[in-house]
Protein backbone atom coordinates (compact mmCIF):
# COMPACT_ATOMS: atom_id res chain seq x y z
CA UNK A 1 0.00 0.00 0.00
CA UNK A 2 1.76 3.38 -1.12
CA UNK A 3 1.79 5.85 1.40
CA UNK A 4 -0.29 9.38 1.70
CA UNK A 5 1.58 11.82 -0.73
CA UNK A 6 3.26 14.96 1.60
CA UNK A 7 1.52 17.94 0.61
CA UNK A 8 4.09 20.16 -1.03
CA UNK A 9 4.38 23.77 0.39
CA UNK A 10 5.24 27.17 -1.24
CA UNK A 11 8.01 26.49 -3.45
CA UNK A 12 7.82 22.83 -2.96
CA UNK A 13 6.91 20.15 -5.54
CA UNK A 14 5.46 16.47 -4.49
CA UNK A 15 6.79 13.83 -6.71
CA UNK A 16 3.50 12.39 -6.87
CA UNK A 17 2.46 15.30 -9.24
CA UNK A 18 5.57 14.06 -11.50
CA UNK A 19 4.24 12.66 -14.83
CA UNK A 20 4.35 8.98 -16.01
CA UNK A 21 6.17 9.01 -18.45
CA UNK A 22 8.41 10.81 -17.14
CA UNK A 23 8.90 14.28 -18.37
CA UNK A 24 12.62 16.19 -19.17
CA UNK A 25 12.99 19.55 -17.63
CA UNK A 26 16.09 22.00 -18.26
CA UNK A 27 17.38 22.88 -14.57
CA UNK A 28 18.23 26.74 -13.91
CA UNK A 29 20.84 26.58 -11.59
CA UNK A 30 24.25 25.27 -10.64
CA UNK A 31 24.59 21.55 -10.08
CA UNK A 32 28.31 19.99 -8.89
CA UNK A 33 29.16 16.66 -7.69
CA UNK A 34 32.55 16.32 -5.42
CA UNK A 35 34.29 12.97 -4.91
CA UNK A 36 38.06 12.89 -3.25
CA UNK A 37 38.29 16.42 -2.58
CA UNK A 38 38.02 17.48 -6.32
CA UNK A 39 34.91 18.46 -8.36
CA UNK A 40 33.61 15.46 -11.09
CA UNK A 41 30.80 17.63 -12.38
CA UNK A 42 29.80 21.13 -12.27
CA UNK A 43 27.15 22.62 -15.05
CA UNK A 44 24.69 25.44 -15.32
CA UNK A 45 23.20 22.95 -17.82
CA UNK A 46 21.78 20.66 -16.04
CA UNK A 47 18.34 18.50 -17.09
CA UNK A 48 15.86 17.01 -15.01
CA UNK A 49 14.11 13.75 -15.21
CA UNK A 50 10.40 13.93 -12.98
CA UNK A 51 9.01 10.50 -12.62
CA UNK A 52 6.02 9.69 -10.42
CA UNK A 53 7.17 9.05 -6.81
CA UNK A 54 11.12 9.57 -7.30
CA UNK A 55 12.99 12.91 -6.56
CA UNK A 56 14.50 14.18 -9.76
CA UNK A 57 17.63 12.41 -11.31
CA UNK A 58 19.91 15.14 -12.55
CA UNK A 59 21.60 14.76 -15.77
CA UNK A 60 24.79 16.85 -16.54
CA UNK A 61 26.88 17.16 -19.92
CA UNK A 62 29.50 15.22 -20.39
CA UNK A 63 31.07 18.52 -21.56
CA UNK A 64 30.77 19.71 -17.84
CA UNK A 65 32.23 16.46 -16.53
CA UNK A 66 35.98 15.36 -15.86
CA UNK A 67 35.81 12.48 -17.67
CA UNK A 68 39.31 11.35 -17.07
CA UNK A 69 38.39 10.11 -13.88
CA UNK A 70 35.46 8.80 -15.18
CA UNK A 71 35.40 4.87 -17.19
CA UNK A 72 32.67 2.33 -18.74
CA UNK A 73 31.32 0.15 -16.01
CA UNK A 74 30.29 -3.86 -16.78
CA UNK A 75 26.62 -4.33 -16.96
CA UNK A 76 23.55 -1.90 -18.14
CA UNK A 77 20.02 -1.83 -17.68
CA UNK A 78 16.49 -1.21 -19.24
CA UNK A 79 14.31 1.70 -18.02
CA UNK A 80 10.77 1.55 -20.14
CA UNK A 81 10.69 5.35 -20.85
CA UNK A 82 14.49 6.11 -21.83
CA UNK A 83 15.78 2.68 -23.38
CA UNK A 84 19.27 1.08 -22.35
CA UNK A 85 21.22 2.49 -19.84
CA UNK A 86 25.31 2.48 -19.66
CA UNK A 87 26.98 2.61 -16.23
CA UNK A 88 30.12 4.47 -15.54
CA UNK A 89 32.98 3.73 -13.05
CA UNK A 90 34.66 6.98 -10.75
CA UNK A 91 38.03 6.33 -10.09
CA UNK A 92 37.81 2.98 -10.61
CA UNK A 93 34.02 2.35 -8.19
CA UNK A 94 31.97 0.99 -10.73
CA UNK A 95 28.24 2.14 -10.53
CA UNK A 96 28.87 5.58 -10.14
CA UNK A 97 26.77 7.13 -12.63
CA UNK A 98 24.70 6.27 -15.64
CA UNK A 99 23.91 7.54 -19.41
CA UNK A 100 21.41 6.53 -22.24
CA UNK A 101 23.78 6.74 -25.08
CA UNK A 102 20.70 6.06 -27.51
CA UNK A 103 17.45 7.15 -25.36
CA UNK A 104 14.13 6.69 -27.18
CA UNK A 105 12.20 9.21 -28.58
CA UNK A 106 11.11 12.28 -26.54
CA UNK A 107 14.25 11.88 -24.22
CA UNK A 108 16.74 13.07 -26.71
CA UNK A 109 17.51 15.61 -24.23
CA UNK A 110 19.52 13.49 -22.31
CA UNK A 111 21.90 12.18 -25.07
CA UNK A 112 25.27 13.31 -24.02
CA UNK A 113 24.23 13.52 -20.39
CA UNK A 114 25.55 11.84 -16.85
CA UNK A 115 23.79 10.86 -14.08
CA UNK A 116 25.12 10.79 -10.57
CA UNK A 117 24.08 8.10 -7.68
CA UNK A 118 24.52 10.67 -4.29
CA UNK A 119 24.53 7.38 -2.50
CA UNK A 120 28.20 6.96 -4.53
CA UNK A 121 29.86 9.70 -4.44
CA UNK A 122 31.39 12.12 -1.51
CA UNK A 123 28.92 15.37 -2.43
CA UNK A 124 26.29 16.36 -4.54
CA UNK A 125 25.01 19.67 -4.80
CA UNK A 126 22.17 22.02 -6.32
CA UNK A 127 23.14 25.39 -5.70
CA UNK A 128 24.33 25.98 -2.30
CA UNK A 129 22.13 22.64 -0.64
CA UNK A 130 23.82 19.28 -0.53
CA UNK A 131 21.61 17.23 -1.75
CA UNK A 132 19.91 13.69 0.59
CA UNK A 133 20.54 10.51 -1.83
CA UNK A 134 17.70 9.02 -2.79
CA UNK A 135 16.70 5.50 -0.29
CA UNK A 136 17.91 2.41 -1.83
CA UNK A 137 20.10 1.53 -4.68
CA UNK A 138 18.31 1.42 -7.36
CA UNK A 139 16.65 4.78 -7.79
CA UNK A 140 19.14 7.66 -8.44
CA UNK A 141 17.40 10.88 -7.46
CA UNK A 142 18.20 13.82 -5.51
CA UNK A 143 16.26 14.88 -2.90
CA UNK A 144 16.44 18.88 -1.74
CA UNK A 145 14.68 20.82 0.20
CA UNK A 146 11.92 21.74 -2.93
CA UNK A 147 10.62 17.91 -3.39
CA UNK A 148 8.71 16.23 -0.64
CA UNK A 149 7.61 12.43 -0.93
CA UNK A 150 7.20 9.93 0.27
CA UNK A 151 10.00 8.54 -2.62
CA UNK A 152 10.41 5.11 -4.01
CA UNK A 153 13.42 3.48 -3.62
CA UNK A 154 13.66 2.47 0.19
CA UNK A 155 12.76 -1.48 1.83
CA UNK A 156 9.30 -1.72 0.85
CA UNK A 157 8.53 0.69 -1.34
CA UNK A 158 9.08 -1.37 -5.09
CA UNK A 159 5.80 -2.62 -5.30
CA UNK A 160 4.72 1.40 -4.94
Amino acid sequence: MRPRRVEPGPGQESVWDYPRPPAVVPFDGEVRVVHGGRVVARTTRAVRVLETSQPPAFYLPADDVDLTRLARSAGSSWCEWKGPATYWALDGVDGVAWSYETPTPGFEAIRGHLAFYAQHVDECWVGDERVLPNPGNFYGGWITSTVVGPFKGGPGTLGW
